[in-house]
């Protein structure tokens, strides 16, 4: 596969490593169109055994994936063909995570922005993930919404902090600092901006050098646990909410005041709680 199989994806293949650039302008917002070429690549190099690390990273600099494209509320079969591919038990945003957590090859997020929503559920779903201090920011901000997550964070989050702990970032909702991410074992490391290119390039090559069947072994040797039961509470938790006419209603609100553009983005918590009010 090269850059010309996707519109939404750069590719660059070396030693290995496989690291795709995310570039879905203005803010990255997890559309169908970016999930269905998401799903393409990562299905496509699964049995692939010339690429062994895959490096998730944005091509802008401010957001990694913003969240889920909240324009589809006004297009409610969008996700029906995403819908079919997915795994019984599972609907299309857990089904894209898993499809991340089941992946053969080892998967790194390198997070130099933001990540909200469905992004940090990619970034909770990847084997590892390194975040700029200063710069990047990780949020569940459903809430502020009328909902709960429905795309694996429940349950990824509490594979990885305390249930005190993921219950503070689901409901209280607040853009969580690269440090504080890093405390509460929502990713690997925080590490200086200047840093963070080369310690994940580094990482990532290391890793891909190994002899053959270290990677398998050490993923095999480790499984990532059974959330099958967790996702359907969590679906039905979602579901249920997303129904209400005020989740609607604060999702249309924050479209119009500025969600999805660069300016309304930087400062979304706000934009919503305000809406809220």
């Amino acid at each position: 596969m090269t850059d010309t199989d996707f519109s939404k994806l750069r590719l660059s293949h070396a030693h290995g490593v496989l690291t795709v650039t995310i570039d879905n302008p203005p803010v990255n917002v997890l559309d169908v169109a970016l999930m269905s070429e998401m799903r393409r690549l990562l299905l496509s190099v699964r049995d692939d055994p010339d690429t062994r690390v895959l490096v998730f990273q944005s091509a802008d600099p401010e957001f990694f994936i913003a969240h889920v494209d909240m324009t589809l509320i006004d297009e409610p079969h969008a996700f029906d063909e995403l819908a079919r591919n997915a795994p019984e038990g599972l609907n299309p945003f857990q089904a894209f995570g898993e499809l991340v957590r089941s992946q053969p090859q080892v998967t790194l997020v390198k997070l130099a922005g933001l990540a909200r929503g469905g992004g940090a559920e990619f970034v909770a779903a990847a084997d590892m993930a390194f975040a700029a201090e200063g710069r990047a920011g990780l949020a569940q901000c459903e809430a502020l919404m009328g909902i709960t997550p429905g795309g694996g964070a429940t349950q990824y989050l509490t594979s990885r902090m305390t249930r005190g702990r993921a219950l503070e970032v689901i409901l209280g909702a607040d853009l969580i600092d690269a440090a504080t991410a890093e405390r509460y074992g929502w990713i690997n490391r925080a590490l200086p901006a200047a840093e963070l290119d080369a310690f994940v390039d580094r990482l990532a090559r290391n890793i891909a050098a190994l002899p053959a069947g270290v990677i398998a072994a050490a993923k095999q040797a480790m499984p990532a646990p059974n959330l099958r039961a967790g996702f359907c509470r969590e679906h039905d938790a979602w579901a249920g909410l997303f129904a209400h006419p005020a989740a609607e209603q604060l999702i249309r609100g924050g479209l119009k005041a500025g969600a999805q553009t660069k300016e309304g983005e930087r400062n979304l918590e706000v934009l919503l709680r305000e809406l809220g009010v």
